[in-house]
């Protein structure tokens, strides 16, 4: 459901003349997911995506442009953790010497995959499909997929971490350390969230199918320190400064200590 939801802020990005970024690859998968779905899920489906376009449409483009420097500098691997409909190794300008992995559950991967073959979408770099839950051994399935931990990394998560309980989310923090050589990086979002608001509890109930108070997922506030006290220099930058070169100052949200962590290996 997060998966779709994203694509179809990327749908309505990519009709704007003014757009950002264009990714002709979502609408196709939302065309081939949408006889799955009666009226009402979604229109709540799209409801929500609506309150989220701004922010998230924004996020997306901060990530493309991370990782075209990334890719273009030191990091000749990039791992998508939680890739759900992702495009970027179809859509980005990467070298063809980049080899991103994409990690999610399989039952993702039997959607996506049968979609993109459908239409010969053919991907710019090299691009390997990691099926496998972050809360398994999907350390096993990336090396087996041709990871090596010798080569810096960046490593991406876009929320995912978010619908892992916590301790499973350190456990991959774990994981990614374990793989990292020097000069790789992970990013992280510091903000503050609203849980009860009603537009994240319409998304719990959407995504989770209940009703009730937040889980206790990701990282949390102390992932930061986490990380700096695990061999990784962090970094962060504001919100605002990530976002103003876009040109849209009315969702910038004038809070100085919300933004991006980025975490290097030492």
């Amino acid at each position: 459901m997060t998966a779709l939801g994203v694509a179809l802020i990327r749908v309505r990005e990519t009709a704007r003349p003014d757009r950002l970024y264009a990714d002709p690859l979502a609408g196709v998968f939302l065309a081939a997911a949408r006889p799955g779905f009666d009226a009402d899920r979604w229109g709540r489906l799209e409801k929500l995506a609506e309150q989220f376009y701004e922010g998230r449409t924004l996020a997306v483009k901060a990530v493309d442009e991370h990782i075209r420097e990334v890719a273009a500098s030191d990091c000749p691997q990039i791992v998508l953790l939680g890739a759900g409909l992702d495009t970027r190794a179809f859509r980005l300008d990467l070298p063809p010497e980049t080899t991103f992995f994409e990690v999610d559950l399989p039952e993702l991967f039997d959607f996506k995959e049968s979609v993109l073959d459908a239409h010969r979408a053919h991907p710019i770099c090299a691009r390997r499909v990691v099926a496998a839950d972050l809360c398994g051994d999907w350390e096993r399935v990336l090396l087996a997929r041709g990871f090596r931990a010798d080569l810096p990394t960046a490593w991406v998560d876009e929320g995912v971490l978010g619908y892992v309980p916590r301790a499973a989310a350190y456990a991959v923090a774990e994981t990614v350390t374990r793989l990292s050589a020097p000069g790789s990086r992970f990013g992280m979002g510091r903000f503050q969230i609203a849980a009860a608001a009603p537009q994240y509890r319409a998304l719990r109930e959407l995504v989770l199918e209940a009703p009730g108070e937040p889980p206790v997922n990701g990282l949390g506030p102390d992932g930061e320190s986490w990380f700096a006290a695990h061999g990784w220099k962090t970094t962060f930058h504001a919100w605002d400064d990530l976002v103003e070169p876009y040109g849209r100052p009315g969702v910038m949200g004038g809070d100085p200590a919300v933004g991006h962590v980025v975490a290097v290996r030492g």
